[in-house]
């Protein structure tokens, strides 16, 4: 009997240690593929991915967390997706983009002059720029992977797109930015259908200091004849940054029948100094000889959009908005 008592306990014991066996290797097992997904997930999360922009290549982990702007159409975009952002210039902030001037915000400087040493104490995962921020290009790469995302006036709605889909990819935005993407296109096309019927002519100018300023296609509001369809009442205004000069006899020449006006001094201003609004100026005696006036279709553009901004997913549609409204 003691004899067959140490053979029950033996098999007893046998038993116990190959149950615990098992439970060991499941326990593994389930630990193993625990371990096993967040590894295979690594690499998804620390992605890296490689922006070719105007100036250079960028290559960087998606979903940055630290992010600088010193481009307002890139600002407009990250705000639109949910995109946290770390520092901006505040200086000069759009009335739509107001809230970035919260103290929770860092303030980079101007569009003009980064400010170095706030930037390199922040220490940045990534800078987006344009091109009024392009000379401090080279500066601001060594402190983070920087990314020119200026708007390409010469082929704008393609330069856009492309923008905006990177911004979507980089942060893991593409349903939303495709969305946005689709309903800006239908909004074009409205437009289109508009102008297309119309045979109507148009022109932009800018005003500031009481000079005045044409711009045609492939200009910096050249969306209004490339995108949207209007057709420009002179072919030979040349593109340059700031216009071409021109007089209110010329407007008078061309008798626009859509006359579309750029307040610059209504969102920069000379310290000290009280700005004439653009519908002073503009509405004298040449213009109101126009077809434009006549027919009420001097169309005043909002310059935060226009001038200070655009090229974002918030600026564009409203741009798109505001060319429709005045044509209508």
């Amino acid at each position: 009997m003691s004899l067959m008592l140490v053979f029950a306990l033996a098999a007893c014991g046998s038993n116990n240690s190959s149950s615990s066996g098992n439970t060991s290797g499941g326990t593994e097992a389930a630990s193993s593929t625990n371990t096993t997904e967040p590894v295979a997930a690594a690499p998804a999360e620390n992605e890296e991915m490689t922006i070719k922009h105007q100036l250079g290549e960028a290559t960087l982990k998606k979903n940055p967390a630290k992010v600088v702007v010193f481009d307002y159409g890139t600002l407009e975009t990250l705000d639109k997706l949910g995109v946290e952002i770390a520092a901006v210039p505040q200086g000069n902030l759009p009335s739509h983009l107001e809230k970035y001037n919260d103290s929770k915000y860092t303030n980079a400087g101007t569009l003009f002059e980064p400010d170095f040493e706030k930037l390199n104490a922040l220490k940045p995962d990534v800078i987006f720029i344009s091109g009024r921020s392009s000379e401090a290009y080279e500066e601001l790469n060594k402190i983070a992977p920087t990314i020119f995302m200026g708007v390409d006036t010469q082929n704008y709605m393609a330069s856009f797109t492309e923008n905006v889909k990177t911004m979507g990819e980089l942060f893991g935005k593409e349903a939303e930015v495709e969305q946005e993407l689709a309903a800006i296109n239908d909004s074009v096309k409205a437009v289109n259908d508009l102008t297309s019927a119309s045979g109507k002519k148009g022109l932009i100018i800018l005003t500031t200091g009481g000079k005045v300023s044409a711009f045609g296609p492939g200009s910096r509001f050249g969306i209004i004849h490339d995108v949207l369809g209007v057709t420009p009442v002179d072919e030979s205004i040349k593109v340059d940054t700031h216009g071409n000069s021109i007089s209110f006899e010329f407007v008078a020449e061309k008798n626009p029948d859509y006359l579309f006006v750029v307040d610059r001094d209504a969102v920069v201003t000379e310290e000290g100094k009280q700005a004439t609004s653009a519908k002073e100026i503009v509405e004298n005696d040449l213009v109101k000889k126009t077809n434009a006036y006549k027919d009420g279709k001097i169309v005043y553009l909002d310059p935060s959009y226009w001038y200070l901004s655009g090229g974002g997913l918030i600026s564009v549609p409203e741009m798109i908005k505001e060319v429709q409204e005045g044509i209508q």
